[in-house]
């Protein structure tokens, strides 16, 4: 591969649901251009992209692969991301890396709920964006349609640039506004058109979208916009860099048309890709703060500036080792150089760089700005840090993960394996930020928090080969919380003479409820010495300790005020562990007549999901207890909120994928508890009662 300058490259994300067709474009490109020597196929397991086994054996992706080649004059930079919503993460990360998007809707189906989320991140990031209505060939693909609800969900800047002429079973032909051309495909899939004149209707029609186009244009800039209302148009290299211009700010959206498949549309998007998406160096300088301070400092796309690259990706190749995958905004990676991981406070030497396709890799030797490229087994690197050069160290900005939409709890089959099972889990989270764990101390358990199923799914088998620790995955506790309806008095007396020094604490508590969310508070009510204020705080320790186990389940107490007001000392016997263990019993005694119930967490949640399917989500959430707050139509679709126990939300990213086709999704986050349910919180408790006796016996 020839050495490329800033201006010869192009970084894009190819994004958009799953089944949109990005992969299967990726290989019409890659044969177009003579890059291989046949198509693969996603059904086959053969596609450059979807190298993993995983994904072979899933028929779809997992991952964001890096694919790098020529052409022309033009170094093309594709990472091409799962659709899958369970691997959001991995389209976000890419979309950090790159300076374009490329937004796949599939002609049959078209805008989808994964659509709109990833455009949402292409939104945050600025990634000037094209969208590409693929599968025009399939049975029922309506272009129209699809264009109609891309323009109702992200606005009048999207703008059709390309049509087709016979979308269907027999799909060949594209016409592209901006040559005026028709191009013509032949079968078989070779990939190059046959470019003609318009005639008739469809050069009428062209027109009509070229004067829309150019309209489109003008009004992103106030120049253009002059220009044109004086002279009725603009001239052609005035519309053609007001064009480029307009992509770059995102005040047009270009819609282009395709048909991965059948290789149709192929040639000229890369076209497209190259003429009119601004390169590294069109995008300008990028901000970074300095390391340790709040000032900040423009990176400057040229290879004469002090390095400073960030790392999108890190993942662990069999053979190969750990690869950490970065962009360069400003300098250029060598061989043999040290530079320093701001985000880790470490340094790193730089050996053996490669340029990627899938899974095979050429050496790099060098890595300019504006390019992206693979580093080997750096020590401290994870995704997300920043490489620079040591005379200037400062952090890019980094990426907001989305959060995540289901737990498990996690079991080392084998005893002895929870080192090995926490490193290979922190390894793991290195590599893909929306996956995480955590060991919950109040409920004994590790739990894995990620996307969906699927996502811990792959996260536990990549632990079994390549850490050696293999763990079942198993439904999480609950954090449930107890608290108390009314005021209630106790008094405990603890008493015990075996000889010698004895023990005596006598502690008269009131215990009364405090609002939701308050938390404990602690009242020293005593008057006349009756209980030594040195005796205070263990009489406090005491209250804290029974709170940390309650009556009902063994959970913690909450919103809760205990004053201490009264009580009787012995001055030989009275010591901090009698006052303590006095509290103590004092307080589980107060509880059991203070009207104890059950607290559970309620998770706020959103659900979108097209039209047809609002009525059985609406349904199956009554079902697990949940509480409708809200409907609001967003274009085709329909977002319900609704406030649902955590309890029955387990697995509900699956369910919901289930009950839609997998067209539906959505976020969640703890909102606040809530009193359970009489007849549930007696079930809870004989659970907990069960366990308890287990327990004993063991």
């Amino acid at each position: 591969m020839n050495e490329h300058s800033a201006n010869t490259i192009r970084n894009i994300a190819f994004v958009g649901h799953g089944g949109a067709g990005k992969t299967t474009f990726v290989e019409a490109v890659l044969y177009t251009l003579g890059v291989t020597t046949r198509m693969g196929s996603v059904t086959d397991g053969n596609t450059v992209s979807d190298y993993n086994a995983d994904e072979q054996l899933r028929k779809f992706s997992l991952n964001a692969t890096v694919l790098q080649f020529e052409a022309g004059a033009i170094k093309m930079n594709v990472i091409d991301t799962p659709g899958y919503t369970d691997f959001i993460g991995e389209a976000v990360g890419a979309l950090r890396a790159v300076d374009n998007v490329a937004v796949f809707i599939n002609a049959q189906t078209g805008v989808e709920v994964g659509t709109e989320l990833i455009w949402g991140y292409a939104g945050e990031f600025h990634k000037p964006a094209l969208i590409v209505i693929n599968a025009c060939s399939r049975e029922h693909a309506d272009f129209q349609q699809a264009v109609d609800q891309a323009k109702d969900r992200f606005g009048s800047s999207v703008v059709v640039c390309q049509f087709p002429v016979n979308q269907g079973e027999h799909f060949n032909q594209i016409v592209d506004v901006v040559t005026g051309k028709l191009y013509t495909y032949e079968p078989g899939g070779k990939g190059v058109a046959k470019i003609t004149e318009l005639s008739g209707e469809l050069a009428s029609r062209a027109q009509q979208m070229r004067e829309a186009l150019m309209e489109a244009v003008a009004e992103s800039d106030e120049a253009l916009l002059e220009t044109y209302l004086e002279a009725g148009e603009l001239e052609e290299g005035a519309f053609i860099a007001g064009l480029k211009a307009a992509i770059k700010s995102r005040m047009v959206y270009p819609v282009l048309v395709s048909d991965a498949h059948h290789n149709v549309g192929t040639d000229r998007i890369l076209e497209w890709i190259a003429e009119y998406l601004p390169s590294p160096a069109d995008m300008g300088p990028v901000e970074a703060t300095v390391a340790g301070s709040d000032g900040k400092v423009q990176i400057q796309c040229s290879e004469a500036d002090p390095l400073c690259a960030y790392t999108f990706k890190t993942v662990s190749e069999a053979h190969v080792g750990e690869l950490s995958f970065v962009r360069v905004y400003g300098g250029k990676i060598t061989q043999n150089i040290e530079v320093a991981n701001v985000s880790q406070n470490a340094s790193e030497r730089i050996g053996q760089s490669f340029f990627m396709l899938g899974k095979d890799r050429t050496d790099a030797g060098r890595i300019n700005a504006g390019d992206i490229g693979a580093l080997v087994k750096l020590r401290t690197t994870h995704t997300g840090d920043t490489l620079c050069d040591k005379s200037r160290q400062v952090l890019l900005p980094g990426v907001e993960w989305p959060k995540p939409n289901i737990s498990f709890a996690v079991v080392p089959r084998t005893k002895g394996d929870e080192d090995k099972v926490a490193n290979g889990l922190h390894r793991l989270h290195a590599e893909d930020p929306t996956f995480y764990h955590e060991v919950d101390g109040e409920l004994n358990q590790t739990l894995i928090y990620g996307q969906g199923e699927l996502h811990l799914d792959v996260m536990v088998k990549r632990l079994a080969e390549r850490f050696g620790v293999v763990v079942d995955l198993e439904k999480p506790k609950i954090a449930y919380r107890e608290t108390i309806r009314k005021k209630a008095e106790a008094q405990y007396r603890h008493k015990k003479q075996t000889g010698g020094r004895g023990q005596f604490g006598d502690v008269h508590l009131r215990i009364e409820p405090l609002e939701r969310g308050a938390g404990y508070e602690f009242v020293d009510a005593i008057v006349g010495g009756v209980i030594p204020g040195k005796f205070i705080p263990a009489v406090e320790k005491g209250v804290l300790e029974a709170m940390e186990s309650g009556i009902i389940a063994g959970c913690k107490v909450v919103d809760v005020r205990s004053t201490v007001f009264f009580g009787s000392y012995h001055p030989v016997d009275s010591s901090e562990i009698a006052f303590k263990l006095a509290a103590l019993n004092a307080f589980k005694n107060a509880m059991r007549e203070a009207g104890p119930v059950l607290l559970e967490p309620i998770y706020k949640i959103e659900v979108t999901v097209p039209e047809e399917f609002m009525g059985d989500v609406m349904g199956d959430l009554s079902g697990r207890r949940g509480k409708i707050l809200g409907m609001d139509a967003k274009g085709p679709f329909q977002v319900i909120r609704a406030l649902v126990p955590l309890a029955n939300l387990f697995r509900y990213s699956t369910d919901l994928r289930s009950m839609t086709g997998g067209r539906g999704l959505h976020t969640r986050e703890f909102d606040h508890y809530e009193e359970v349910p009489p007849d549930i919180m007696v079930k809870i408790q004989e659970e907990f009662q069960k366990q308890k006796e287990a327990e004993e016996k063991d």
